[in-house]
């Protein structure tokens, strides 16, 4: 998993508070991201990401949400408040007040949202947690000037340019859909479909939870959660590919992410998560 703060933070410690992350010089020269000709490019800031205590975040709606519904979180399940859900482990409707800093276009906080309670978190089969506001987006809009950010409702595409936006470091990154692993396996957790990213979003600790947003849609389409930091075989921090034969790929230095389209179909109206809905595939408890 992309560290929450604490192994960020040691990180900075170790490097000195003023240093960034390096950038590994490409082995050949890459074309950079581009938008197809014609199209324009969504403008892809920080509006609506969030600072968690661990991680980074985004107030988020599904495409039929309603300005009165309230509002949802996106992070990972693996940034929980109570820590790491077991492999299997599913987390529905569970009381919470955790808070959330609310960021501007320019990074800047603006607010304080707090949760009501964790609507939906697991680490199998994806790794993600959907919290519940305590306001509407149209309270949100109205006291901050805030809009959420719009999960797609269909899959990335390879090749497709992204961002992924950290509301913890107020740092983004650029880069491409690489291609997706069939299976991402690390330490007990398996995940399933993820996004495997171009070299250039080389994250950091601290990053979990970011939204990947497309830069032609500018919709979310995947959540940031893990990279293979060291070259180990399938371990905690280290994950591994494998395919549908079993063969295992290890790619140091390569990252992650969920992908959330299937969120979408599990979300009911009022913006409630119902897992019985027709099309949700999410794992149930």
């Amino acid at each position: 998993m992309k560290k929450p703060l604490v192994g960020a933070l040691l990180s900075l410690l170790l490097l000195g508070a003023a240093a960034t992350p390096a950038v590994a010089a490409p082995t050949a020269p890459t074309a950079p991201s581009a938008t197809a000709p014609g199209v324009t490019a969504a403008a892809v800031t920080y509006a609506g990401t969030v600072a968690l205590s661990n991680c980074s975040g985004s107030v988020v709606r599904a495409p039929a949400s309603q300005p009165n519904d309230l509002a949802l979180v996106l992070s990972n399940g693996h940034c929980l408040e109570s820590g790491f859900p077991a492999a299997g482990e599913v987390i529905t409707d569970r009381p919470s007040s955790r808070s959330f800093s609310l960021l501007n276009a320019a990074g800047s906080k603006v607010g304080t949202l707090r949760a009501s309670r964790i609507a939906y978190a697991t680490m199998t089969d994806t790794d993600i947690s959907v919290y519940q506001l305590t306001r509407t987006y149209a309270q949100i809009q109205s006291q901050y000037g805030i809009t959420a950010l719009t999960l797609d409702d269909v899959r990335p595409a390879q090749g497709s340019a992204i961002k992924v936006v950290s509301g913890y470091w107020k740092r983004t990154y650029s880069c491409s859909v690489d291609g997706f692993a069939y299976r991402l396996k690390e330490g007990d957790w398996t995940w399933k479909d993820s996004v495997r990213y171009t070299s250039a979003c080389n994250t950091i600790g601290g990053t979990s939870g970011s939204p990947v947003i497309d830069t032609t849609t500018g919709k979310v389409v995947a959540v940031n959660n893990t990279g293979n930091e060291d070259g180990a075989r399938c371990t905690v921090n280290n994950p591994c590919e494998v395919d549908q034969n079993g063969n295992v790929t290890v790619r140091r230095g390569i990252n992650y992410a969920q992908q959330t389209y299937i969120v979408v179909p599990c979300i009911a109206p009022g913006n409630r998560i119902d897992l019985s809905r027709p099309g949700c595939t999410l794992p149930k408890p």
